[in-house]
């Protein structure tokens, strides 16, 4: 099969030759100290002609002025159809924009914002649906007397696997290296329910870091239930009492120190 050939566009020599038409277009709205040398033209299409000059603005370097002209079948008069500024080789570009969806990042949802979710969210499932997961042929999901209308997905599910297991509770963080022992084995490691409790539990000590929070069941930190056990108290015991260095004396009753009181021989104190 024999493709039909493209003719190629002519360019309109009335059109090519309107420079002075183009430059006065610029000069409308900009000073005429913006405007550059004349860098050439190009055919859009029949009797469409785009000339390009060089901008001056400091502002914009790099970039260029393009005027593009047209000229009516069997008409001698060119016209201006648009004026605009074009970026060139080496022009300064804002970076490409990228949409809201992909811009958001965990943090930025502040007081009274909402984040709509669009309905083929992959992370999502009906509340009533049948999944194909690795640990078991077929996973009815349904929840009796919550009525959600959706569900975590097996890929929503892999997604937060992923960001866990890699974020700042996972195992691969210098609190992890320098832990004693795993999450796993901390008495105050409560592990979540379902699937995802198999690798992940949330730390309900409130000295450590992650109180609170999911940690992997691989993470760890020095607030550990068995990292270290307080010694216990030791008990004072009584005085022991050397008998060797002193003679023990009978401590005298009442009657004896009643009887030197009373007693007329005995002599008053302070006479001689």
């Amino acid at each position: 099969m024999t493709r039909p050939r493209t003719r190629a566009v002519v360019v309109d020599q009335a059109c090519a030759a309107a420079v002075d038409l183009a430059r006065s277009a610029i000069e409308e709205n900009v000073r005429p100290d913006e405007v550059g040398d004349h860098l050439g033209v190009e055919a859009e299409g029949e009797r469409v002609v785009t000339h390009y000059f060089t901008c001056l603005d400091r502002a914009y370097r790099g970039w260029r002025w393009a005027v593009t002209v047209a000229r009516a079948s069997r008409a001698r008069n060119v016209t201006v159809s648009e004026v605009v500024l074009l970026p060139g080789t080496g022009a300064l570009l804002p970076p490409e924009w990228v949409p809201w969806s992909e811009r958001l990042r965990p943090g930025d949802l502040g007081v009274g914002d909402l984040l709509p979710t669009p309905a083929d969210d992959a992370r999502l499932a009906p509340g009533f649906t049948q999944t194909e997961d690795d640990d078991s042929d077929h996973q009815m999901i349904f929840e009796y007397g919550l009525g959600r209308a959706r569900v975590l997905s097996p890929i929503g599910r892999d997604r937060a696997v992923r960001r866990w297991h890699s974020g700042e509770s996972g195992p691969h963080t210098p609190l992890a290296h320098a832990a004693p022992a795993q999450c796993s084995t901390c008495g105050f490691y409560w592990p979540l329910a379902g699937a995802l409790g198999i690798g992940f539990g949330v730390c309900t000590n409130e000295y450590a870091p992650d109180d609170g929070r999911v940690v992997a069941a691989d993470h760890g930190c020095g607030a550990h239930s068995e990292a270290a056990v307080l010694p216990h108290q030791v008990e004072p015991t009584s005085p022991i009492l050397d008998d060797l260095a002193y003679d023990l004396a009978e401590e005298p009753t009442e009657t004896d120190l009643a009887g030197s009181v009373d007693d007329p021989a005995a002599e008053p104190l302070g006479h001689s």
